[in-house]
C-alpha cells in the first residue's frame, strides 16, 4: 500500500459514521515500526442515552484515553507471571496457599486454572448487589469466596471472577495493591506513562465516554461495575491507556517479554493450556486465535474489551495491532464491534506483506 493511513482512517471514520462506536482509534506495527495510526470520532459523542447529539463533542485524538476493559487480564497476568519468576508464586502450587480461608476445602485449583479460566468459577459476581453499601474489603472477600460450580480443568468458562482472584494473589504475593505492582512491574519499565488504572482528573478530558446511566456518562471511571465497586482496581479490568501505548505493550510481548518478563515466561503464558469448549485456544490470561479479533491472523494471540477494545500480535508476521473504541456510548450492545475488529486486523495483515 502507498500510503497506509488514508485506508486506516477510512475503516475507522466509516465505523463511527455507522454507529459502530463514537470513537476510534488504531495503530498497526510491523517488524517493530509503527506502519500506520488513525483516529476517529468524538470522545463525548451524545447527551443521553437516546441518542441525542451532544453540544459539545471533542474530537479524538491519537493520545486520546480508553478503559481498555478485559485487556487489563494480560497486564495482571504480567505482574503473576513476574512474581512466578522471582519465586513469590508457584502456577501449579495449591491456590489455597496463598489464600487458605478461601480455597482450604478445595486445594486442587491452581493459579494456572485460574489463568486459563479452567477453575470451574462462575464469570462474574455481582457483590456490590449482593450486599450494597460494603465496603471494598467486604465486597472482594466475597467475589473471592464464590464457590466453585463447574468441574475444574474444564471445560473453558470465561470468569472475571477468577482474575479479581488472581488480582489479590498478586496483591498478598507482591507485598502492594495491584496498582502499585502494575505500574512498577509493567508501565514502569516500559515508559507507559498514560496507563493504568485510576486516570488522573487532569487526564479526564482526553478520556472517551462510555455508557449513560442514571448518574450521567462513565467517564475517566472504570466502566465495569465490579471493578468500580472495587475501587476501580481489579484483576480483571480497569486499566486506561491510549493506542500507542498499548501498541509498545503488545510489541514488548511479541519481541521475547523485555524488560518486563524472561522470555521463558512468555512462552508460558502463550503456551496451549489445552482448555476445551472455547472457539479458539487458551494461554496463561491471554487468548490464541480468537476468531471474534484476530480476523485472518490465525496464529495471533491477544484480548479483547468489553468497552470495544482489542489487541493482537501475529508472531509469523512481526506485527501487533491495536483498536481502541468506545463501542458502549451511549449504551452497551451496539453491532458492529466484530466487524471493525476484523477490518483493523485484516488491514494489518495487508500491512505485513508489504
Amino acid at each position: 500500500m502507498a500510503d497506509p493511513v488514508p485506508a486506516l482512517s477510512a475503516v475507522l471514520a466509516e465505523a463511527v459514521e455507522a454507529g459502530v462506536c463514537s470513537a476510534a482509534v488504531a495503530a498497526i506495527s510491523v517488524r517493530g515500526r509503527v506502519v500506520a495510526e488513525a483516529a476517529a470520532g468524538e470522545l463525548v459523542r451524545y447527551a443521553d442515552d437516546s441518542g441525542t447529539l451532544a453540544a459539545d463533542r471533542p474530537p479524538v485524538h491519537q493520545d486520546s484515553l480508553f478503559d481498555l476493559a478485559s485487556i487489563t487480564k494480560l497486564f495482571t497476568t504480567c505482574v503473576v507471571l513476574g512474581l512466578v519468576e522471582e519465586g513469590r508464586l508457584d502456577l501449579d502450587a495449591p491456590v489455597a496457599d496463598v489464600l487458605p480461608e478461601h480455597y482450604a476445602s478445595r486445594r486442587h485449583i491452581t493459579l494456572r486454572h485460574l489463568l486459563s479460566h479452567t477453575a470451574g468459577l462462575q464469570p462474574t459476581r455481582r457483590a456490590y448487589l449482593e450486599i450494597p453499601g460494603a465496603s471494598v474489603e467486604e465486597q472482594l472477600d466475597l467475589i473471592i469466596s464464590t464457590p466453585i460450580t463447574q468441574p475444574v480443568g474444564g471445560p473453558y468458562l470465561y470468569t472475571d471472577v477468577g482474575m479479581v482472584t488472581v488480582g489479590r494473589i498478586a496483591e498478598l504475593a507482591g507485598g502492594a495493591p495491584l496498582d502499585v505492582l502494575v505500574a512498577e512491574r509493567v508501565t514502569g519499565p516500559l515508559g507507559l506513562a498514560d496507563t493504568g488504572f485510576r486516570p488522573s482528573p487532569a487526564t479526564w478530558e482526553r478520556v472517551a465516554a462510555t455508557e449513560c446511566r442514571p448518574s450521567g456518562f462513565v467517564r475517566g471511571t472504570v466502566h465495569d461495575e465490579t471493578a468500580s465497586a472495587l475501587g476501580g482496581v481489579a484483576g480483571h479490568a480497569g486499566i486506561f491507556s491510549t493506542a500507542g501505548e498499548v501498541l509498545r505493550f503488545g510489541e514488548m510481548l511479541r519481541l521475547g517479554g523485555s524488560p518486563v518478563l524472561r522470555t521463558s515466561s512468555v512462552k508460558e503464558m502463550l503456551a496451549d493450556q489445552g482448555a476445551t469448549g472455547a472457539p479458539f485456544r487458551q494461554g496463561l490470561g491471554v487468548r490464541l486465535g480468537d476468531p471474534a479479533i484476530v480476523g485472518p491472523l490465525h496464529d495471533g494471540y491477544g484480548h479483547s474489551g468489553f468497552t470495544g477494545t482489542a489487541l493482537v500480535v501475529s508472531p509469523s508476521r512481526e506485527l501487533t495491532v491495536v483498536l481502541l473504541t468506545n463501542a458502549v456510548h451511549p449504551l452497551r450492545g451496539r453491532p458492529g464491534i466484530r466487524e471493525l475488529r476484523h477490518a483493523v486486523s485484516s488491514l494489518g495483515a495487508e500491512l505485513s506483506r508489504a
